[in-house]
């Protein structure tokens, strides 16, 4: 049976996701490797797909941000091209580590994902960007999970129409308010000491439970934002904020009003981006599916329009 890659996610916890900008993607199908032979047929399958996770062009380093961002999903990596955080985190390992490259790249073009494994590649990121210049271009969207990690760059570049933000977690959850279409009605428990694994959210208990994690996870993405941002802590969520409520955040913000509250620093086209970051003669690299070379390539003339 086929599945759509937002079904299956609907089944992962916490996420720090905008639905409304990843709709596309979240609809697509979820890769399915062959059932034929056995599962190393299957994962031999897998292996001969190759990512391509960053590109280095004289110095500079690039590495793609593109999709719904999982932990480590093999088949979202390497049949669709989206980036993994596990990917991210060796990523910025081998980069670190190369002499060659002076200033890294994190071209960005993604609403988010799951929670489970952010912090790890985030922290990756910040790790990196002690040791090198990271700059992030957002071309055309960074938001939540996306935009935890574009902020842990010394410098975020918007093109046109770009946005950022969305900055909060969610998470759906279920209860059991009627018999289902067999006339039986399902119920679940858990052991004595573990009501926290599954929170009823029809009970107050429950709400709470919930709310506690995603707060928890929240102030962590306020934190590491604010801390990498130069933001005043204090000053986070009033900035966040689309009224005078600071319980009113988790919007995304065009390039002029993301720069205003500190969320970016410039607004530039594709193009005079890469041409600053790469010197002369040279071409923004083309978009394309992530992870590719074409994503990553910066090789031609610098007269090339942006898209």
């Amino acid at each position: 049976m086929t599945q759509t890659v937002a079904s299956v996610l609907s089944r992962s916890g916490m996420l720090a996701l905008d639905h409304a900008l990843s709709q596309d993607l979240l609809a697509q199908n979820w890769p399915e490797v062959s059932q034929e032979g056995t599962q190393a047929a299957a994962d031999d399958q897998l292996a001969a797909v190759a990512p391509e996770r960053f590109h280095i062009e004289r110095g500079v380093a690039v590495v793609p941000i593109r999709g719904v961002l999982t932990p480590n999903s093999l088949l979202l990596e390497k049949w669709l091209g989206w980036t993994t955080y596990r990917g991210l985190e060796e990523t910025c390992a081998t980069l670190a580590e190369d002499e060659t490259v002076k200033t890294v790249v994190l071209d960005v073009n993604s609403g988010g994902g799951m929670v489970v494994g952010l912090r790890g590649a985030a922290a990756a990121l910040s790790a990196l960007a002690a040791v090198k210049t990271v700059q992030a271009l957002v071309d055309p969207v960074a938001a939540s999970a996306a935009y935890w990690l574009a902020s842990q760059a010394s410098e975020i570049s918007m093109t046109k129409g770009a946005v950022v933000g969305s900055i909060g977690v969610g998470m759906g959850s279920v209860a059991y308010v009627q018999p289902g279409s067999s006339g039986g009605q399902f119920f679940e428990f858990t052991s004595t000491h573990a009501r926290a694994k599954w929170p009823d959210p029809t009970t107050e208990e429950g709400r709470a439970e919930i709310l506690r994690s995603l707060d928890e996870t929240e102030a962590e993405f306020h934190v590491a934002v604010a801390t990498a941002r130069g933001i005043p802590i204090g000053e986070l969520t009033q900035r966040l904020s689309v009224t005078e409520d600071p319980r009113d955040g988790g919007a995304v913000f065009g390039p002029e009003a993301a720069i205003k509250r500190g969320l970016a620093d410039r607004t530039e086209t594709r193009a005079a981006f890469y041409a600053r970051i790469l010197g002369p003669r040279t071409e923004a690299p083309k978009r394309g599916r992530a992870g590719r070379a074409a994503i990553a390539r910066a090789q031609a003339a610098q007269a090339v329009s942006t898209i």
